[in-house]
This record gives structure tokens, C-alpha cells and sequence, in this order.
């Protein structure tokens, strides 16, 4: 199996380069936000059973949504499996369509700030009425800077581990939290959501982290983007996002911008010139954690073969 998964995982990526993320509301994580979206409204439960129906619904959640992967990876012959994984696996990840919100937001605001910030109120929950072009700008990267463990850093550290259960279990849990981690009206219903996403994007944040620096490092942004993590990375809410977002914007020299809120790197140069830079960063740190899961992978199954485990 992992000799097999080894091969799983460069197919899914490929796949996600060609197709993108369909937009139709059939995609199994669409279908899976309607679920979500059923149970989780507050109104929906009386409020002293809001947090204990959020931690039994969301074992229920993550084991629906997982129960079709683990059967394909267990019962389907490896010559099917080979067909039909990979396509699973795209499922849990997003690398495309991250770089295509940033840039459609790029693109809109080129043209117009007023179209600039209705992108960007499709990728971020901010409110984007009265942002600059600047802040749009941010808003659009910060997205994709955080989302490189959320959307792709993760769900590959979980199927290396689990296969394609891990990644399932993975990609509910990060929805939920999505769907259900606010300080808000949800808070009760979603806590336990927000502290399990916390847990789970726990190493692969760090993963990201080294990786970034590392690549930093060969670029010779080693030293900015590290003072960048240590000066940043607890502005943002939570003990993760905050990690990839300052040493993405200490490195590439640009400063992250939420008003009101926070202020990330240092404004060597614009977003605009600096944007491209970021995500270079991301597809360097994509393939590399891809290609060290696959050869850890490779390993692993050579290592089952020669001992006959």
C-alpha cells in the first residue's frame, strides 16, 4: 500500500493542476459543507446541549465523509484504486485554485477597486467595503499564505500517515472549522471544531515553517523572513496560521495588513510587485513536502517487502 500511495499522491497533484476545484455543488466537499451546514445552525439546538451535539457531530461528520475513502483504499483492486485515489485524494486539496483566487483578486483590482475587493470578499470573512489596494491585496495573500497548510500541507502530512482516510478526516475537520470556528453566535456549537482544526494543523504549520525558511534561505531571505516569525507569527488569531503568513511576508518583502487587527513583514516593495514571489514560495514548498512524503512512502514499502511484514 504505500509503494501504491507513493504513486497516489503525484496523480492527485497533477490532477489538481489540470482541473482546479469544479465549481458545482455535487463536489464532495460542497456536499459535505451542506451537511455541515444542516447540523450546525445554532438555532437548530437548545443551547445547553450546543457544545456537547458539536463534539458528537463532529465524529459523526468526519467518519461519514471518511467511510467512502477508507473503503476504496481497502477493497478496490490496486489497478482501480490507481484510477479512482487519486481523484479522492484531489478532493481533500486545493493548490490551483488557491493561486487562481489570489490572482482573479489581482486581476479584478487592476481593473477596478471596487471589483478588487468583491474578490477578495469571496476568500477572506473581513469586511472588504473600505480596503485599499493594498489591503485587498493582503487580504488575497494572507489567504493563500495561510491556506498552504490548511489546503495542502496538511491533507498530504495526513495521507502520508493514514492514507486516504487521514487526508478525509482531515479535510471534514478543516471544514467544519471553517463552517462553525467563530466567535460568534457558532461558538458554542463550533469550539470543538476550531480546537480539533488547531490540533491537527499543529505539525504540519511547523512543517511549512521550516520548509519556508529553508527556501528563503537558498533565495538569501533567509534572515528577514526569520525576524518576520519571530516578530509576527502571534498577531494572527491561533497558534498556526500565523507561522506560514509571517514568514511569507518577511521573505518575499511585503507587509500583511488586516486593519485594525494586525500588521505582518516589513514593506520592502507592494503586494503587487511582491505577490508572485509568495506564490513561487508555495509551489517550492508543495513539491518539496510532496516529494520527501513520496520518497518516505517508497521507503516504507520497500522496507514491508524485504522483511515481509
Amino acid at each position: 500500500m504505500f509503494a501504491i500511495n507513493a504513486l497516489i499522491l503525484p496523480l492527485a497533484l497533477g490532477i489538481d493542476r489540470i482541473m482546479g476545484d469544479p465549481k458545482t455543488r455535487f463536489h464532495p466537499v460542497a456536499l459535505l459543507g451542506s451537511f455541515i451546514g444542516w447540523w450546525g445552525r445554532p438555532d437548530a439546538w437548545h443551547p445547553a446541549i450546543q457544545r456537547g451535539a458539536g463534539v458528537v457531530m463532529w465524529f459523526f461528520t468526519v467518519t461519514f465523509f471518511a467511510i467512502p475513502f477508507f473503503l476504496a483504499e481497502h477493497y478496490l483492486p490496486w489497478a482501480l484504486l490507481l484510477i479512482v485515489a487519486p481523484v479522492l485524494l484531489k478532493f481533500c486539496l486545493a493548490w490551483r485554485s488557491l493561486e487562481e483566487h489570489a490572482r482573479s483578486v489581482s486581476e479584478a483590482l487592476s481593473r477596478d477597486l471596487g471589483k478588487g475587493r468583491q474578490e477578495a470578499a469571496l476568500m477572506v470573512s473581513r469586511e472588504t467595503d473600505h480596503l485599499s489596494d493594498e489591503q485587498v491585496l493582503s487580504a488575497a495573500y494572507e489567504s493563500l499564505s495561510e491556506n498552504l497548510v490548511d489546503s495542502i500541507i496538511s491533507p498530504i502530512f495526513y495521507f502520508g500517515l493514514f492514507g486516504l482516510a487521514g487526508a478525509a478526516v482531515f479535510r471534514a475537520a478543516n471544514t467544519m472549522d471553517a463552517m462553525l470556528g467563530y466567535r460568534d453566535e457558532r461558538e458554542r456549537i463550533g469550539w470543538f471544531s476550531a480546537r480539533m482544526d488547531d490540533l491537527l494543523n499543529f505539525i504540519p504549520a511547523r512543517i511549512a515553517g521550516v520548509l519556508l525558511l529553508m527556501y528563503f534561505g537558498v533565495r538569501g531571505r533567509f534572515s528577514p523572513a526569520y525576524e518576520a516569525y519571530r516578530r509576527d507569527r502571534w498577531k494572527r488569531p491561533g497558534f498556526n496560521g500565523g507561522i506560514p503568513m509571517a514568514i511569507l511576508a518577511g521573505g518575499a518583502g511585503v507587509q500583511f495588513e488586516k486593519p485594525g487587527m494586525y500588521l505582518m513583514g516589513t514593506p520592502e516593495r507592494s503586494l503587487k510587485e511582491g505577490g508572485q514571489e509568495i506564490i513561487s514560495a508555495v509551489r517550492a514548498v508543495t513539491v518539496t513536502f510532496s516529494l520527501a512524503v513520496m520518497m518516505a512512502l517508497i521507503i516504507l514499502g520497500s522496507m514491508t517487502i524485504f522483511t515481509g511484514i
